[in-house]
Formats: structure tokens, sequence, C-alpha cells
């Protein structure tokens, strides 16, 4: 099969952090000039913005020992210890056993959380409550994960692996995640083709997930294979994941018969050749990126340069722009329609988000951090930015996004 080097190229270029930093930056500079079709830029309420996110964060955290923003806070909610609950079901295993369960629990519950909607819930029985949004997602995945649903082997539940996930219909995750007439769950159909897509992109990658038992845990060999010492660049770990599990995303662009994922077309990206005006968000990516974090520091694996990655693309920390004026729509469609992934107006909006995370995130800092050391982004996204843009959410359209985006299940 003959490749050609400008769009193998252009693909490497837009799985890094450095290229998501880049067009969304574009995207801002061309606002800046007031040349977008959508938004128009106020970068005096930045400020202000940047006082919500540390008001809320020293309320959520008083010792500023804020954690990175990952899965992992998730499954703590309504004062449960999940968490716990794993440990103890994996403690007779070693230490890089756990490990791997802890990635294969991360992976599936990343690519199942892309946005509840306002009217679902999950019932959890062990703890007789009710979880909604992404906390709701977090705990299903989990109870999901714990009764061996994404297991092929009845004696080990606590693990994901290629034929589970492959034999997933959408049905099974429909009742295992309590979804009916009466509990609607955005996108189930595209949730489901996710997880089977998975098993494949496991299967096509067997030097990153193993070629006998092919799970996302294998990447812990995988990566400890490539390091350097005891470190892996969180740069490399995000290259990694979108190499391993790039091919999953369904009806997506493509570039050189490569499935190029949460990457798509906006006419102020810039670039040139193959990869012209494209933007690479890749929001579950770097969220699984970020929640893969812990669970390789357990096997002694440690991931640096965080702030190489950047702020995740999604619908609390781009509300959070809107309902603070930051971003101003410029037609009153933005905010009346209901819009698809990528539809420029989405495009534009989510590419804005990452680049004004970056001037957001030191206004933060200044106010939160003690003397001499700054908060990294990814702590102010957990502190944070998301908690800023749901709680505006909830006052002002009662946890409605301030954009409609269509849900297809594997986006926002």
């Amino acid at each position: 099969m003959n490749v050609d080097p400008a769009a193998e190229a252009a693909v490497a270029y837009l799985r890094t952090p450095q290229a998501i930093r880049e067009r969304a930056g574009a995207v801002l500079a061309r606002g800046l000039d007031d040349g977008l079709h959508h938004f128009r830029i106020d970068l005096t309420r930045l400020t202000p913005a940047a006082d919500r996110v540390a008001s809320i964060t020293r309320a959520r955290f008083p010792d500023l020992h804020v954690p990175v923003h990952s899965r992992w806070r998730h499954f703590d909610v309504g004062g449960c210890n999940r968490a716990a609950e794993l440990e103890a079901a994996l403690a007779r295993r070693s230490k890089d056993e756990r490990a791997r369960a802890r990635i294969d629990l991360a992976v599936v519950s990343v690519l199942l959380d892309a946005g509840a909607g306002q009217a679902w819930r999950y019932h959890e029985a062990e703890t007789r409550e009710d979880y909604s949004r992404s906390e709701g997602l977090a705990v299903a995945s989990f109870r999901l994960f714990a009764r061996g649903v994404f297991s092929a082997d009845p004696a080990d539940p606590w693990r994901a692996d290629a034929p589970a996930l492959r034999a997933l219909t959408d049905e099974r995750l429909a009742e295992g995640l309590q979804v009916s007439a009466g509990n609607p769950l955005p996108g189930i159909h595209g949730r489901a083709a996710v997880l089977r897509g998975l098993a494949r992109a496991l299967e096509q990658a067997p030097d990153l997930f193993d070629k006998d038992e092919p799970r996302p845990g294998h990447l812990l060999d995988a990566l400890r294979t490539r390091a350097a010492g005891r470190c892996v660049a969180a740069a490399d770990l995000l290259t990694a994941v979108l190499t391993g599990f790039g091919s999953i995303w369904p009806g997506r662009l493509t570039l050189g018969g490569v499935p190029l994922g949460d990457v798509w077309r906006h006419p102020a990206a810039g670039g040139n050749g193959p990869g012209a005006d494209l933007v690479p968000l890749h929001k579950l990516s770097q969220w699984l990126t970020y929640s893969l974090i812990e669970p390789l520091q357990s096997a002694d694996l440690d991931v640096t340069a965080l702030d190489a990655l950047t702020g995740l693309a999604e619908y609390r920390n781009g509300g959070l722009f809107v309902d603070t004026g930051v971003l101003v729509p410029r037609h009153q469609a933005v905010v009346r329609e209901t819009h698809r992934p990528g539809d420029e107006v989405v495009v534009e909006w989510r590419a804005l988000t990452v680049a004004l995370l970056d001037r957001l995130a030191p206004l933060v800092s200044q106010q939160l951090a003690p003397a001499g050391r700054d908060l990294p982004l990814a702590s102010i996204l957990e502190g944070g930015t998301w908690v800023a843009g749901r709680q505006l959410a909830d006052e002002r359209r009662r946890g409605a996004a301030p954009i409609v985006v269509e849900s297809d299940g594997t986006v926002m």
C-alpha cells in the first residue's frame, strides 16, 4: 500500500497537543480580529470568569491541593468510595495487574462519557441513590465493570477485553445503563458502537494491547517498554491513546485512509497541505489521558509535563465562556437552533474554548497558587472550570448548555 508521506506527516501532527493548541489558537486569533462567523470575543470578561473559577476552587479545595482533572474523581460521588471497593476486589493481584484493571476501567468509563443529557438518571442499587450527568455515567460504568459486562472471563469480572467488548449489543448496554422511554440517554447506539470499535482497535494494535490477551490495560506494558526510565511524557501518552484508539470513532474525517477522530474543519484553522483547515480537539482522548495518570502512577510509571496537554473542548468549559460573556454569539441561531458536532458553529465554539482556557488558567493560578508555585492547567480544570460552567448552567437554564449540540454519544 502506497502511503502519502505528506498525509502521514499531517496525521502525526494532528495527534499532538501542539496541534490542538496551535489550531485552536489560530481560530482565536481570527476571532480577536473580529473575523469569525458565529462569535465575538470580549477579553474584558475573562477576569470575572477567572474570579468565579478561583472562588469555586477555594470552596472545593480550601488547602489548594487540587488533584488532576480525572475520571477517578467521579467514582467517589455521593460519598461512596468505589475506588476502595475496586482495590479490595483486586487486593490479591500484583501491582501491575491492579494497574491494568484500573486502566481497563478508566478506558471504558471515559469512552461512555460523552454527555448524558438532562433527563437520564442511573439508580445504584448498592447505595439506593440516583445519579445523573457525567457522575451518573461514571457510577453506571463502574457497576457494569464490577458485574463483568466488559469481561469474557466469568471468573474475572474486573477487566475489559476484546471478546466481551466485541459482543456487546446496543440492547445490553442500554439495559445496563437503565435506558428506557422514560429515562432516555442520547447516543446509546453511538456509545455501544464505540465500545465494539474499541475491541477492534485492541486486536489491531498488538504492540500496544497484547496479542494473546487484547485489553486496554496492556497499554501499561507498552508504555513501560518505550519509557525513558520510569517516566512517560503526557504528550507521548496522548499520542499512544490516539494511535491505539483512533480507529474507533465512527463517521469522521479520514486522511490517507486514517480515521482522525475528534478533528473537524474550520476556515480559520490555518495550516497547509493535507491537514489544512483542520482543528484537532480530541476531547475524550485527552480526558482519557488525564484519567490514565493515576493508574500508571500506581505501577510506578510517572506521567510528566502535564501542561503540554490542553483544556477540554466540552460543553461545560465552553458554557463557562458563553455564560460569562467572554464569547458573544453573533446571531440568534447560535443559541436557538440545535447543531451537529461538525457544524462550523460548534467547531468554532469548541476551538475557542480550548484557546481561552489557556488564557484563563494563568489568571486563576495567580489568585490561587501558593507563593512561587502555579497550579497546572489539569488542576484548574478540576478545581475548576467545569464546575463553574455547570453552576452557571444550573442557575440560568436548569443545567442545560447554552448551545445545543445533537449528541451522537461520542463527542461532547
